[in-house]
């Protein structure tokens, strides 16, 4: 998925509960189904940052030296104004982009 398109808030908004918990007609369901996809995002994004971040590594011996990497800061900047990861999985939750199922409900 790419997260750097999403149409997600980047700030705090309201949602209508209703709207949320519309597909399971349960909060409680919902909001862990969004709870574990904002789980996976996050973990995406970390694993990308961590990836791109380790281009601009420098090992050195001393710990004296601290060398600023304009493109490091850049890069670090560009992923601190992406959306939060639950902004992200509710987003993804109202368009119906999450699959989800109860193997309770699937027992006959």
């Amino acid at each position: 998925m790419d997260y750097k398109n999403s149409k997600a808030a980047s700030s705090t908004i309201t949602y209508n509960k209703n709207k949320i918990e519309e597909p399971t007609n349960n909060i409680y369901e919902a909001i862990t189904i969004i709870a574990k996809r904002a789980q996976q995002i996050n973990g995406d994004l970390k694993s990308e940052l961590i990836e791109k971040l380790e281009e601009f590594a420098t090992y050195t011996d001393s710990l004296d030296e601290v060398f600023e990497n304009k493109e490091q800061i850049e890069v670090s900047k560009f992923y601190e104004k992406l959306p939060k990861a639950t902004a992200i999985a509710v987003e993804e939750w109202l368009e119906d982009k999450i699959y989800h199922r109860n193997p309770e409900e699937n027992q006959e």
